[in-house]
């Protein structure tokens, strides 16, 4: 770290030192640069903020369902159908006006009434000649109905023709126009793409299941299906849609005199008409989305400036812990914002200060073992040195001696070092499981008792419960928590004399196990009572240097962390002396385990 921190001070001198010379000349530019720089600075947040993958994907989402609203209503609307029905309604009420207005129009051919002889022939007594079958000839006349016809179309803005009963036309609005217009032949050059493409669009927005117009020009009326039924006496409006996709709505009417159907009237709409209102409410409908599109990306980015943000900030700092960059990165702390972000980055800070402990604790502990592996290792070097040199054979014995006490240690040494070292992967890899307190008390109780392991001291077992049945478990590993238990009592029974007894009691105190081994040994001194969970420490006055690694308490604490519990020890008081001084009658260590 020192080779990074060195040339970032030097660097840090030297822009020091170049700003402090030249802060007289520069400090009214920098002041009038503040806000250009305020400015940069708030437009590269945005850039960043709205070009992030978490932004994009809200943003996405909440913009396509506006669309699809959007464009849901603009396809379902109930305007255009509404328009249309109005439309046709308001057409037939005007169809039958002017079609009242023709029929009270129509003459009497060349003045005469046209009798029939043989008909009155066959009439027989008490009939009258007429009826609405006879041949009283009223037909329309179109130099009469022309000026009738265009006064009241013109302020319609519709298309009136009418035809006879043969459905031949007879009058066409169009043609009542003083200038008469004339189609213009196909142009040559075929329409462009985006005009075909936006017909293709409307045809395909407004046909739904309506059936194509077709100009049927001069050619019988009886192609209209309205017409037909008009010529029958019979009213009828229709739907479609030409072929540049425009809505057209048509109606026709009989035109009647004194009962008789003397031709037709079909009033239909000009063009896009009805398009140019639908268009109109579309435009009304794009804009209110366009005005929600906004608000919803404002929106979307403040959401996701409180999502994005952190995010990001949290896998800087994340970024940081793994590089390494400083010798202790804090997360940022969002713990106050009551979601998902807060117990991240709660997680997050967790995981990290468990992380730094862990390499703390990895650091502390390779120092430890390198010292306690340099001293016998020392010692080794020493007494092999000097064996050469050795002048007798009691000097050569006393360093062979020395020379396998400490090969012993070694090995002791690491054989602890080594499991220590993987006590923590086998407790993550392996998965926990209940243990049976009771079962595997009784079994550790039975092999010290058998083993004894060099000392004549009796290991007892009480089980204190309701009933003896009542069950005294705990979720761990139940090879762990037997280490745990079996250090205890060999190191209970190292330290009490022959022919004593080390107690093991196992009991329920509220929502935990509690395990205690007593013995009756010499006690631990009060500076001790922390200290004996130290790693390598050991104090063991009545037994020689190097005999213990001191690793057995250290790793029975490890252990009991491990599985949430706690571990501690300490004196046994017995009863007073001569002087009235408190004695010790005794260590106690206590075990307490969550309860399952």
């Amino acid at each position: 770290m020192l080779d990074r921190t060195q040339p970032e001070s030097s660097s840090n001198a030297e822009d020091s030192a170049s700003h402090g010379a030249s802060d007289h000349d520069d400090k009214p530019i920098a002041q009038g640069w503040r806000p250009l720089n305020w400015i940069k600075r708030a437009g590269q947040f945005f850039f960043a903020l709205s070009f992030s993958s978490l932004t994009r994907r809200i943003v996405s989402l909440n913009l396509a369902g506006l669309v699809a609203l959007v464009a849901s209503i603009l396809y379902l609307s109930q305007f255009r159908a509404g328009l249309i029905d109005a439309r046709a309604q308001s057409l037939l009420v005007q169809a039958e006006i002017i079609a009242g207005a023709i029929g009270a129009s129509a003459t009497v051919q060349t003045n005469a009434i046209t009798v029939d002889p043989e008909r009155l022939l066959d009439l027989k007594l008490g009939e009258s000649y007429g009826g609405p079958d006879d041949s009283l000839d009223f037909p329309i006349n179109p130099e009469r109905v022309a000026p009738v016809l265009r006064t009241l179309i013109s302020p319609t803005k519709t298309r009136a023709r009418i035809f006879d009963p043969n459905g031949s036309v007879l009058l066409d609005s169009r043609d009542l126009d003083n200038v008469r217009t004339l189609p213009l032949p196909p142009p040559s050059e075929k329409p462009g793409l985006v005009e075909r493409g936006t017909v293709a669009v409307r045809l395909w927005i407004n046909r739904g299941d309506l059936p194509l117009y077709r100009e049927l020009g001069r050619e019988n009326g009886n192609g209209y299906v309205e017409v037909a039924d008009a010529l029958e006496g019979q009213k009828r409006s229709m739907v479609r849609v030409n072929a540049r996709g425009e809505v057209i709505v048509s109606v026709a009417v009989p035109v009647l005199r004194s009962r008789a159907i003397h031709g037709a009237l079909m009033l239909s709409t000009q063009g896009d008409d009805i398009d140019q209102m639908v268009t109109a409410e579309r435009l009304a409908i794009l804009k209110v989305g366009g005005v929600a599109a906004t608000v919803m990306i404002m929106l979307s980015l403040l959401l996701a400036s409180t999502i994005a943000g952190p995010v990001r900030r949290l896998a800087d700092s994340a970024e940081s812990v793994r590089r390494r960059i400083k010798s202790r990165v804090e997360i940022p702390d969002f713990t106050r914002r009551r979601d998902e972000i807060g117990h991240l980055s709660g997680a997050l800070r967790d995981m990290t200060n468990a992380l730094y402990k862990r390499i703390e604790a990895i650091e502390m502990f390779a120092a430890d073992v390198a010292h306690e592996l340099k001293n016998p290792l020392t010692s080794l070097r020493s007494a092999v040195e000097t064996l050469p040199l050795a002048r007798n054979e009691n000097s050569r014995a006393r360093l062979l001696e020395v020379i396998e006490h400490d090969v012993k240690r070694l090995d002791r040494l690491i054989s602890d070092i080594s499991d220590a070292s993987r006590l923590d992967a086998e407790l993550q890899r392996q998965d926990a499981s209940p243990v049976d307190l009771r079962r595997l008390l009784g079994t550790l109780v039975g092999v010290a008792n058998e083993t004894k392991l060099g000392h004549d001291v009796a290991v007892e077992a009480r089980f204190e419960g309701r009933s003896p049945t009542d069950t005294l478990s705990v979720t761990g590993h139940d090879s762990r928590l037997g280490q745990v238990v079996s250090n205890l009592l060999a190191n209970a029974q190292s330290f009490s004399e022959p022919g004593s007894k080390v107690r093991l009691t196992c009991r329920r105190v509220r929502g935990e196990i509690e395990i205690v081994v007593d013995d009756d040994g010499p006690g631990i001194r009060d500076d001790a009572l922390e200290r004996i969970f130290e790693r390598f420490y050991t104090d063991r006055p009545h037994q020689g240097f190097g005999q213990n690694s001191g690793l057995g308490l250290s790793i029975s604490k490890q252990i009991v962390d491990a599985h949430g519990g706690r571990i501690w020890a300490e004196n046994r008081a017995g009863p007073a002396d001569a002087d009235g001084a408190a004695t010790v009658a005794g260590a106690r260590f206590v075990v307490r385990l969550p309860a399952l």
